[in-house]
């Protein structure tokens, strides 16, 4: 009996292991969640959230091959929503989207009033209902600052950190009315307008043309345009024309070499850090100010000029919560300039940041 058994269940184990072969090759199924809500987001993100689906799936205009929403949502109650399509946009989607704006900011107490705007892309097309940005308001250091945020262009994601990295970046460089910035990855110019008031004079560059339009607005909207100069320009670029004290035609309207005093650099590069060339350069000024989302690249680039600097103060922003992304803030000062000692004495003066 046992070898009939045994003899048996050979044709079964064959049949099951084939099927666990079979099991091993089938593609998994993906597995679909609704999500009616997003903590990690701003309130006013979780009100629009479900006004936004309820009405995708009421009004075919707006659902038909739509596949992505995305939200940018401000501290000043303004947002834009995005969504993006597999078709075509004509007059009834631009309709339909007129109808949702005003369903939003009916259904969205935390917009204050202000009626979201509505944008729509899909290949080579954009339709902007009204306009493509919104305006954010940051009070820095008890100062309202106004910026003007592209829907698409880089802003930083969390309006109230964000409020808490520019005056921690203020507060390390007090005391500099003596000499210029250089900043370099301005973007909209989120840094470069509060930090320019501890300054003689900025030069931000920046490679978006986005980004260099709206640097300029909002260095005029805040009344600091007479002492920045921002250039549509790789930092590669500005560092060759600054270094053979040339000119390029992006460079127009810049101070005369001889009359800027270069001895600050800020950073806040993207998340791959900084270019060889970058660091070298960093390497060769007195103070750095380097705003970094990603620490691992950020101890890669401290280690090439740790024989030339000293960080004399760092802080830590939860930009990302519920996430293992943090960003950071060095300032660096180098090796034997006459005030890293005055710095470091400041800094255990100083409350810890956070």
């Amino acid at each position: 009996e046992e070898d009939a058994e045994a003899g048996s269940s050979a044709p079964a184990d064959s049949k099951k292991r084939k099927r666990n072969r079979g099991s091993r090759t089938a593609k998994k199924q993906p597995v679909r969640r609704v999500i009616t809500e997003f903590p990690v987001g701003s309130r006013l993100i979780n009100e629009l959230m479900p006004l936004v689906m309820a009405e995708v799936a009421r009004v075919p205009q707006l659902k038909e091959r739509l596949f992505q929403v995305n939200y940018h949502t401000t501290l000043s109650g303004q947002a834009m929503v995005v969504l993006l399509y597999h078709k075509q946009l004509d007059d009834s989607w631009k309709e339909a989207a007129q109808a949702l704006r005003q369903v939003l900011v009916e259904g969205a107490p935390s917009a204050q009033g202000q009626v979201p705007h509505v944008i729509g892309r899909s290949r080579k097309q954009k339709v902007s209902v009204e306009q493509d940005f919104v305006t954010e308001k940051l009070t820095v250091d008890g100062t309202e600052y106004v910026y003007k945020q592209y829907e698409g262009s880089f802003s930083q994601p969390n309006g109230g950190v964000c409020q808490k990295m520019l005056e921690w970046a203020r507060s390390v460089t007090t005391g500099s009315q003596d000499h210029d910035l250089l900043e370099l990855y301005c973007g909209n110019g989120n840094f470069t307008i509060p930090m320019s008031k501890n300054f003689r004079r900025v030069v931000a560059t920046e490679v978006s043309k986005v980004g260099v339009d709206a640097a300029k607005w909002n260095a005029e909207a805040n009344g600091v345009a007479d002492r920045l100069f921002v250039g549509r320009l790789a930092s590669e670029e500005f560092v060759e024309t600054w270094r053979a004290k040339g000119t390029r035609r992006r460079l127009a309207g810049l101070w005369d070499w001889s009359e800027l005093d270069l001895r600050t650099l800020l950073v806040d590069p993207p998340r791959a850090g900084l270019d060889p060339g970058t660091v070298e350069l960093m390497s060769t000024f007195e103070r750095v100010v380097y705003i970094s989302c990603n620490p691992t690249t950020l101890h890669a680039n401290l280690q090439a000029v740790k024989d030339t600097h000293d960080i004399v103060r760092m802080a830590a922003f939860d930009q990302f919560p519920f996430t293992h992304h943090l960003e950071c803030g060095v300032y660096l000062v180098k090796k034997g300039a006459a005030t890293a000692s005055a710095v470091a004495g400041e800094t255990a003066a100083a409350p810890a940041q956070s």
